[in-house]
């Protein structure tokens, strides 16, 4: 059998290959964090009803769900619930695997 360039079909350990770019990773997995956190939270703002905090009106109605994606966003971004964690686990995993 001739020699190969490639370790693994010589039946050697292959050598460890540069990870992803995990800058690029992180922000996605957090991204996705607080996706999901919003997602959590939007009924937890639908029960207030109107005019709680902000004085009620068409504006309340127009700015909740942005105000709700914000209180998600700096969940995530302050650790959130590890989401976060697991998605970026994941997500270099299947890069590398697709590597």
């Amino acid at each position: 059998m001739p020699p190969t360039s490639d370790p693994r079909l010589a039946g050697q350990p292959a050598a460890p290959r540069p990870t992803a770019d995990t800058t690029a990773a992180d922000r996605t997995a957090r991204e996705f964090e607080a996706m999901a956190l919003g997602a959590l939270l939007q009924p937890m703002f639908e029960g207030l009803g109107k005019g709680g905090m902000f004085g009620g009106g068409a504006g309340e109605e127009m700015w909740r769900p942005m105000l709700v994606n914000e209180f998600a966003r700096a969940i995530a971004e302050d650790g959130g619930l590890g989401i976060a964690d697991a998605v970026r686990t994941h997500m270099i995993a299947m890069q590398e695997q697709r590597g």
